[in-house]
């Protein structure tokens, strides 16, 4: 994983030569190495070379005649070997949704119902879309029309375009129809967000005692963006980052002063405060007396 502060979100204009779609081969612009996001949607296809990819918290193969799709925002790479052949497709959350006003945060609340066309991108880290030979001339023939009807754009290139986009959304939706069903009625999205928090949790767990703790780090932990877990964290438990660790923080020093004669200091390191008075100053802002005082009085009650 690399080093959660040089990971890059990326915008449309950074990486595309348009601002709404955007379809192109290797030899168009290098690919990206490292782990990365962006704010649009995509879609890559392995025309040759057997490789993986990383998305989210997966690992998964990225044989030839396999598609990729790709939620924004996130974290993913995809190491394609020096002699592979791949293209690649960005588009805006508009151009593919232009009917649906959401957060692209709350992609994966969509119902399929509404937006269909969001199944392989809400289901890619739980199943392949590897396509037998047959199927995939089929999205290679696709492939070479969008490629034309984005070079000589002109009055209603888009609406082509987004046809074009679409029949290969639907087609791979058709082919992996009970799969996608079956991820769609067992919730795995939400699998997935239990998984990421999952992951959370573990990292607050180990890094108590760190006062460096970061949401930075604990997003890179959970294969998140910062703002992702952002806003995962106000969706799942109502709270931001910094209250959710102070809680958890304050949870262990109850624990610690009701059944422990650690030193105040002691506790305060333990806990991942800075020092003992600033231990004090929050403890009696979120019980109402200090540490000292709390632990008499739950000694008096026994």
């Amino acid at each position: 994983m690399a080093n959660p502060s040089r990971i890059q979100t990326y915008g449309m204009q950074q990486r595309s030569d348009r601002m709404d779609f955007y379809i192109r081969d290797k030899s168009a612009r290098p690919a990206l190495t490292s782990p990365h996001r962006h704010e649009y949607f995509q879609i890559q296809i392995n025309l040759g070379g057997d490789t993986v990819q990383h998305i989210g918290g997966a690992i998964r193969p990225f044989p030839r005649n396999t598609l990729a799709f790709i939620l924004p925002h996130r974290l993913h790479v995809i190491p394609h070997p020096e002699d592979g052949n791949f293209v690649l497709i960005n588009f805006s959350q508009e151009f593919l949704l232009h009917h649906l006003q959401c957060d692209p945060m709350d992609l994966e609340d969509v119902s399929l119902n509404e937006a269909p066309e969001l199944a392989p991108f809400r289901f890619q880290e739980h199943l392949d879309f590897i396509l037998q030979d047959a199927d995939f001339a089929q999205v290679t023939a696709l492939l070479e029309q969008m490629r034309e009807a984005d070079l000589s754009r002109q009055l209603g290139s888009g609406s082509i375009l987004r046809g074009y986009l679409l029949q290969l959304i639907g087609k791979v939706c058709n082919l992996f129809e009970p799969q996608l069903l079956g991820l769609s009625a067992n919730k795995a999205e939400r699998r997935g967000r239990r998984d990421a928090m999952g992951r959370v949790m573990a990292y607050i767990r180990a890094h108590m005692a760190d006062p460096a703790m970061s949401l930075t780090d604990a997003a890179a932990a959970a294969f998140l963006s910062p703002n992702y877990l952002t806003h995962l964290l106000r969706k799942e438990t109502g709270s931001t980052f910094s209250e959710l660790v102070l809680e958890r923080r304050m949870r262990l020093a109850r624990t610690h002063l009701m059944n422990s004669d650690k030193p105040l200091s002691h506790i305060a390191q333990i806990c991942g405060f800075a020092d003992e008075a600033y231990f004090s100053r929050r403890f009696r802002k979120a019980h109402g007396v200090p540490p000292g005082q709390f632990r008499r009085e739950q000694a008096a009650r026994r």
